[in-house]
């Protein structure tokens, strides 16, 4: 598969604070890639230096194939960064024609477009209105469309959900799914909202203190993360499962175990033989109704990767 975004040992630092400590990461196209970290983990860097805003002190960086810093490769790329690039005292639309201008469409091309963009965010009717009338998720979303204007390739959104409601939130997601799926875009997604990650993204990189912690397909790191832990439905009293388990938990590959109701939860390790804590129940009088591997969150990797936790 062709890839969107290249970074290969890149480093950057400011000053005398390193900021990228020879990170390397590639976004595929087609992806929705979800890029995560804490505050002040090299996030923002990393994306001006792959919008050419900042260059690195070594590695190398390419989009689409081509050295980031060319004027070719950042023709094709739409952004929308925290600062949404919006003017109040133009309409929707003229903000619209005025970007369309910028990255030199064709006038002939230029209506249609954006009359199909402002249809496609949920903003035609609201076209000749003052964007300084517009609520922080219209705005969001015509910041979306301002960055479609000139059909790029690749999208680069910095937490376009932030601030935003939630009804705005589900809005904007949509249309990122939208662009993504139906209009063949790359989306490169930088953000704080880990369930909106979970929802959308089939890749991620999480970056902490200017390293890459993690990084890769995010089905594959939720089961590889939750792959030591077993869930078990049972049809028991809550007495009866607590005495079970607490059998159970003397059994040296356990390394943990607790209930949620009806549900049991066993942490394991390398040597586990998930058919005897099974027979161990149906011996103590517990019926069950499944058994399946577990599968982490997002929160729970980013947890384990950033706090530690679970180490």
């Amino acid at each position: 598969m062709e890839q969107a975004i290249t970074l290969e040992r890149v480093n950057k630092a400011l000053g005398k604070r390193k900021i990228l400590n020879d990170i390397s990461f590639a976004v595929m196209k087609g992806d929705i890639f979800g890029y995560l970290g804490p505050n002040g983990a090299g996030k923002t860097t990393t994306i001006r230096i792959i919008l050419g805003l900042l260059r690195p002190d070594s590695g190398k960086v390419q989009i689409l194939g081509r050295n980031a810093s060319e004027d070719e490769s950042r023709q094709k790329v739409g952004f929308v960064l925290e600062i949404d690039g919006l003017y109040d005292n133009l309409s929707g639309f003229d903000n619209l024609d005025y970007y369309a201008q910028l990255y030199g469409v064709p006038r002939s091309e230029a209506r249609n477009r954006i009359e199909e963009l402002l249809k496609r965010v949920g903003l035609w009717d609201r076209e000749g209105d003052k964007v300084a009338g517009y609520s922080k998720g219209m705005r969001q979303k015509l910041a979306l469309a301002r960055a479609m204007v000139h059909d790029p390739d690749l999208l680069i959104l910095d937490e376009p959900t932030a601030g935003v409601d939630p009804s705005g939130q589900i809005e904007v997601r949509e249309i990122i799914l939208d662009m993504a799926h139906n209009l063949g875009k790359t989306i490169f997604l930088s953000s704080h909202n880990l369930d909106e990650v979970q929802r959308i993204c089939n890749r991620i990189a999480l970056i902490d203190k200017g390293e890459i912690k993690l990084y890769g397909e995010l089905e594959k790191l939720r089961r590889e993360v939750g792959r030591r832990e077993v869930v078990v439905e049972t049809v028991a009293s809550p007495q009866l499962l607590d005495s079970v388990l607490a059998e159970l938990k003397a059994l040296p590959y356990i390394e943990d175990c607790h209930r949620e109701n009806h549900t049991l939860y066993f942490a394991l390790d390398s040597d586990a033989d998930t058919s005897e804590i099974v027979s161990r129940l149906l011996a103590g009088g517990v019926k069950v109704e499944e058994v399946r591997k577990g599968e982490a969150t997002l929160e729970e990797i980013y947890a384990r990767a950033v706090k530690g936790e679970g180490q």
